[in-house]
């Protein structure tokens, strides 16, 4: 592989990397990380000065200086994009090359081929994953399963899911790449990756680049990603506006500027979905030191009929459709059983329950974790939908949301019991061991779990501590009860795995809950320290 000037490979180079990590895509990279890396940094800061301001007893309302861009109805974002005027269900999973081509056959309109949250960010997965999707498009994917013998092969073009990628959150580094002697940004790193080896591909087949923006938290930092894709689409020679972008509304300062997030995205904006979990971690966090008014019931308890849910997600849906893009709803992450037909008759209950309240609210499209999901949500969709591609032409103009009802936390109805608390410690270890081992979506208790889960988990703990909860039962929430609840959470879930119980994985995985639970100062982001803890 040819070095280039300033850029210094550190992961290790396998069969076919050098593929990937061409001159030219590693010049693209260096380019993106030259030209915006000092202005993420200055925008990571902006992060860590709202979050003092809303410690010291601040709040979020809708801004401003920037009234006159919601006050004007003139504007709108560009139209569909070929392959994305019909999402009405959307299929979410890693980039591993059995996830891809089942995901591509599924029968759902996209996937969201995740480099985020259901992925974990060691080196050979980031790569193998660029590589697999190159591959996809290429049509020579096509394995059979050494374990199984089990045969994968795509079906047909016309019949494939549409690709978008999700690249990692702006906080995110890649630190196997260096970019004059600094690691690059990550969320740079995936998009373009996938940019300079797939655009192309991509709109040989009819389709384009496109792309799901995770974690962001307001207008400016849309803005970055607009002038990355432009850098990137000159870099090319490939037409401005060919790159489409949905932004996942999943931090709660992100729901006060939904509407200057589509405005600078506008000639490439593919939308907004509803990013639900992260959105929970997401109030959790910002608020996780402000006293018993903003602390939440255990997490199971969370529906999305909480009123301070059905405010984000209504003004989501009224923004989208006021603007000409889609709206996407949540995540069903429920896993079919072949052992339990009550489990499974109850979970696609809910299920059904919950696509049935997006559609009929207007939302254009919905997500599931597993393929047997798709006719369910599709069937859903279909019934509202006809044959019409989306209901954009619902503006849901009776919505009326105030900076109150989306910071209505109080009225969230539901218990804080030992139950809840041993669920989130149990969770939490599990999803940590098997992301520590290389796997970013997990299947625990019937759920397709990715870091969003583990996110609330340990940030639920941190509060309940923090703020002294006491439980149903009636003990407080200390330090020590945690470390007794984990030794024996820990000592449940050595029992039932037996021999397939990885001692040293689950070590690893004890400190690093401790390390964001126990801790004085509250962790920003989970993947951060287990991150440093990759090789």
């Amino acid at each position: 592989m040819a070095a280039l000037e300033g850029v210094e490979v550190t992961g290790t180079l396998r069969e076919r990397f050098d593929e990937i990590l061409t001159p030219g895509a590693l010049g693209l990279l260096a380019a993106l990380q030259r030209e915006f890396g000092g202005r993420r940094e200055e925008l990571l800061r902006a992060r860590e000065e709202r979050q003092r301001r809303l410690s010291a007893g601040g709040t979020l309302d809708f801004l401003p200086d920037t009234a006159t861009v919601r006050a004007d109805d003139s504007w709108r974002v560009a139209p569909p994009a070929p392959g994305l005027e019909d999402r009405r269900v959307e299929i979410t999973g890693p980039t591993d090359r059995k996830m891809t081509v089942n995901a591509l056959n599924s029968g759902a309109k996209v996937w969201l081929a995740d480099f985020e949250d259901a992925n974990t960010p060691l080196w050979d997965n980031m790569i193998q994953g660029q590589l697999n999707l190159r591959d996809a498009l290429d049509r020579t994917i096509d394995f059979t399963d050494p374990g199984s013998g089990k045969s994968y092969a795509l079906g047909p073009d016309a019949e494939l899911a549409t690709i978008v990628v999700r690249p990692r959150g702006w906080h995110m580094e890649e630190k196997h790449l260096l970019v004059d002697g600094k690691p690059m940004s990550g969320s740079l790193f995936d998009f373009g990756l996938y940019f300079f080896h797939s655009a192309r591909r991509q709109l040989e087949k009819g389709k384009g680049p496109y792309f799901y923006l995770p974690k962001m938290e307001g207008h400016q930092e849309a803005r970055l990603w607009n002038e990355a894709f432009n850098l990137a689409q000159d870099h090319l020679e490939i037409p401005r506006g060919t790159i489409r972008a949905t932004v996942l509304i999943e931090t709660i300062p992100a729901a006060f500027e939904m509407e200057e997030i589509l405005y600078e995205l506008r000639d490439h904006s593919a939308g907004l979905n509803a990013g639900r979990w992260d959105y929970l971690f997401s109030v959790i966090k910002k608020f996780r030191d402000r006293g018993p008014e903003f602390v939440l019931p255990e997490r199971n308890a969370i529906t999305m009929t909480a009123p301070f849910m059905r405010a984000y997600t209504e003004l989501l849906v009224r923004t989208c459709h006021k603007r000409g893009a889609h709206a996407i709803g949540g995540m069903a992450a429920f896993i079919p059983s072949r052992r339990d037909e009550q489990v499974n008759k109850v979970a696609l209950e809910k299920v059904r329950a919950d696509k049935t309240r997006e559609s009929g609210d207007g939302f254009d499209g919905s997500w599931v974790a597993h393929p047997d999901l798709v006719p369910v949500c599709r069937e859903v969709f279909d019934g509202v939908l006809g044959d019409r591609p989306n209901q954009r032409e619902r503006l849901r103009e009776d919505v009326r949301v105030s900076a109150a009802d989306l910071l209505n936390i109080a009225a969230t109805p539901g218990d804080i019991t030992e139950a809840g608390l041993r669920n989130n410690i149990d969770v939490a270890l599990r999803y940590l061991a098997t992301w520590l081992d290389g796997a970013g979506a997990v299947a625990i208790h019937n759920l397709m779990e990715d870091a969003a889960t583990a996110e609330i988990s340990r940030s639920q703990v941190w509060q309940w501590i923090y703020n002294g909860v006491t439980l149903k039962e009636g003990e407080k929430v200390t330090k020590e009860l945690v470390e007794r609840l984990l030794a024996e959470e820990l000592g449940t879930i050595r029992a039932e795995l037996g021999e397939a119980f990885n001692e040293p994985r689950y070590n690893e995985a004890v400190a690093l809950f401790k390390e964001v639970t126990l801790a004085d100062e509250y962790s920003e982001f989970l993947t951060t320290p287990a991150y440093e803890r990759m090789p």
